[in-house]
């Protein structure tokens, strides 16, 4: 008689900390009021200058602002009740599963400011394999807690469908397995 397992539910949606957006945001602006006074310098200049001004304004948009924001919002980690998802990447999309059944190690590193804001780069170490790095995710104590208690639980759930080592080398002297001989 096996029971099914549970529904795979989603713990958390993560991006990393917004922080790293603060100085796109502020470069964006420094630009726009750079742009808006070249604007006003050359108005009633030569036309072909509010042209230059124009295009580098929108260039530097583009690569200081935009490719940030983008950037920011293809990184993203999925928490379930299963295993962890990490995708990232723009041209190319890198899509990396661990499962909770396989166990992990995981640390916290902070640098920098990351304390203050309490965020941090979660390492989780899947045996083997080399290390996946969660970077700059906000309350990285509440995330590894929360791997944490997913690897536990999904050990529990194991124990409880299974019959561990001593019981499959007790063989018929272990209360549940009744008169199995071989």
């Amino acid at each position: 008689m096996s029971a099914e397992p549970p529904p795979e539910r989603v713990v958390a949606r993560l991006r990393p900390h917004a922080r790293s957006l603060v100085r796109p945001a502020v470069f964006v602006l420094l630009v726009m009021a750079a742009g808006g006074f070249g604007f006003g310098v050359f108005q009633a200049q030569l036309a072909w200058l509010n042209v230059v001004v124009a295009v580098l304004v929108l260039l530097l948009l583009v690569v200081g602002g935009a490719i940030p924001l983008v950037r920011w919002m293809s990184q993203r980690y999925v928490v379930t009740t299963r295993r962890l998802v990490v995708v990232h990447g723009l041209g190319t999309r890198t899509r990396q599963e661990l499962l909770h059944s396989r166990g992990y190690d995981v640390t916290v590193r902070r640098r920098g400011l990351q304390g203050l804001f309490r965020s941090g780069d979660v390492l989780v170490f899947p045996g083997d394999d080399p290390a996946v790095v969660l970077r700059d995710v906000p309350h990285a104590d509440l995330v590894v807690a929360v791997l944490h208690d997913m690897v536990e639980a999904y050990e529990a759930r194991r124990r409880h469908r299974e019959p561990d080592w001593d019981e499959i080398v007790g063989g018929a002297e272990r209360p549940g397995w009744g008169d199995v001989r071989p």
